[in-house]
């Protein structure tokens, strides 16, 4: 009777908004519907309409999908102060983070499954149907982390938004065990995903024991930039209050993990150019080019220049504190890491071949338009989960059930 209830307020506060609601959810159902039809054009043809080959099997796809996993990584940067260390300050953004990760782990499925070539691929990863080889092989570990994540991000805020829906306290016993395995999952998700590349030993871009630290560290400034920016929105658009201090400290975290990263992308650098051997060629063709071969030359000098010019302003206290500065920053940063976490670390990893070979690789408008589909249904979905969840959580919406109560629905 509840669950009824729930679900029917749920989709009413999903499709009840404001001339701007529509506009933007009309939007990303436009962009979806383009992506869409891409998506039908490359099953129909095969994976020969994308600028991907036998040298370069991972592209756009993938580098989306790497950048993501990150970014749904990065949630634990609010549930372990909001859950584990008791601060309250998160408690009132706390659900929005796993909004963030619910929404980037589905857009990395996604990416997953349009890059296997068709969805009827998928029977191969599925245990005792198709070759599982769990626990040898890496990429299995990362369907489970990925899908186990998932499944924690959907459990925990349902729970609370439903006993709250019903009027009732939420029981830590029933949901606080299953937090603090979210924050070692978080963990686990990136880790994996970073080992199953530094575990390639025929690549040696990828081939380094920094890879893991450095997708944490990348994950820990872009993800808390995202979040600092969706909550300038939510804030802006909503009566829902976020207090000033969420964004103070989302800030110290986003400038100390951009820090880090730029440490050890510095420390890379380092190793790859004061002497540098066969097994820098990688970096080279990314940073200077390599044989007359620079299609992400600039590229990455533009990632570079986001990424430095958002450090910068982060670490200067007064620019922090200033909300257009911060904002700027943020914006910045994340477009930064998305450019020299997504293409700018999976395409060097292919060029050259082993054998030597120089083939580039450039995204075809099928794959762009794929891309923007899937980004523009992360952001459908994270939208759709924020609808539901405020008149809840600002206690409009209650079971119409409920003695003595009128039905919000």
């Amino acid at each position: 009777m509840h669950l009824r209830a729930f679900f029917r307020s749920a989709l009413d506060s999903a499709t009840r908004g404001g001339p701007r609601y529509h506009l933007w959810m009309g939007t990303l159902t436009l962009v979806m519907g383009v992506g869409l039809w891409a998506y039908g054009i490359q099953l129909r043809e095969g994976l020969v309409v994308t600028g991907m080959s036998d040298h370069v099997s991972w592209g756009l796809y993938i580098s989306n999908f790497t950048f993501l996993v990150g970014l749904a990584a990065a949630a634990v940067m609010l549930v372990l102060p909001a859950y584990v260390l008791k601060d309250v300050t998160f408690s009132r953004a706390v659900l929005f983070a796993e909004g963030v990760a619910v929404a980037a782990l589905l857009m990395c499925l996604a990416f997953v499954t349009v890059d296997l070539g068709g969805p009827h691929r998928i029977w191969h990863l599925l245990p005792g149907i198709g070759y599982f080889n769990f626990p040898r092989s890496m990429l299995a570990w990362d369907v489970i982390v990925l899908n186990g994540y998932l499944a924690l991000n959907l459990l925990i805020p349902f729970y609370l938004l439903y006993t709250r829906f019903t009027g009732r306290e939420p029981d830590k016993r029933k949901y606080v065990p299953f937090v603090y395995l979210s924050v070692f999952w978080a963990v686990s998700i990136h880790m994996v995903t970073a080992f199953l590349y530094a575990g390639l030993p025929a690549r040696p871009f990828w081939n380094s024991s920094l890879m893991g630290p450095r997708f944490l560290a990348s994950a820990f400034a872009a993800g808390p930039a995202f979040m600092i920016l969706a909550l300038w929105v939510i804030r802006r658009t909503t009566e829902y209050p976020i207090e000033d201090a969420v964004f103070g400290k989302l800030a110290m975290v986003t400038t100390v993990a951009a820090q880090v990263n730029l440490i050890m992308l510095g420390s890379e650098l380092f190793k790859e150019f004061y002497h540098p051997t066969e097994h820098s060629e990688s970096a080279r063709y990314l940073f200077v080019g390599l044989d007359g071969a620079d299609a992400l030359v600039g590229w990455i000098r533009v990632s570079l220049l986001l990424t430095v010019t958002a450090t910068v302003i982060l670490t200067i206290h007064p620019l922090r504190r200033n909300r257009l500065w911060l904002s700027a920053a943020c914006l910045l940063l994340f477009v930064g890491i998305w450019m020299e976490k997504g293409l700018g670390l999976i395409v060097p990893g292919f060029i050259p071949s082993p054998l030597g070979e120089v083939v580039e690789y450039f995204p075809t408008w099928v794959e762009i338009a794929v891309t923007a589909g899937i980004w523009a249904m992360g952001l459908f979905v994270f939208t759709v989960l924020v609808r539901v969840a405020l008149p809840i959580e600002l206690g409009q919406v209650r079971s119409p059930h409920l003695a003595g109560e009128v039905g919000g629905d």
